[in-house]
């Protein structure tokens, strides 16, 4: 009789410990090291996106500015011109919502 209670006892603490390891953050599944290093990768590709649309938007302005300008009076210049302006803020504006939009997401997740 006293060895059932032991047994039982002895079963119950293994349970135990076995569900507090199963709900800890140091378990074996709790941080994937592959999921880390993609996160990682796509946080250093967003960031370079970033570090390079600025100065591609603001290359792509000066040159609808300066197709203008230069355009002598032709009509499909100063058209292709206002284009490439509209076109490169438009684009500019869609990657820092794509950006804003993730953040939001990312603080909402984590």
């Amino acid at each position: 009789m006293k060895h059932k209670k032991i047994y039982y006892f002895l079963f119950i603490i293994f349970l135990l410990f076995i569900f507090i390891l199963s709900f800890s953050n140091n378990s074996f599944s709790a941080y994937p090291k592959i999921v880390n290093k993609i996160a990682d990768a796509f946080e250093k590709i967003e960031d370079y996106i970033i570090t390079i649309s600025t100065p591609a938007a603001a290359v792509a302005i000066g040159a609808g500015f300066l197709m203008q300008k230069f355009s002598f009076g032709d009509e499909e210049r100063i058209r292709t011109g206002k284009k490439l302006i509209r076109i490169s803020i438009i684009s500019y504006a869609f990657i820092l919502l794509l950006d804003l939009l993730l953040s939001a997401i990312e603080n909402l997740v984590g």
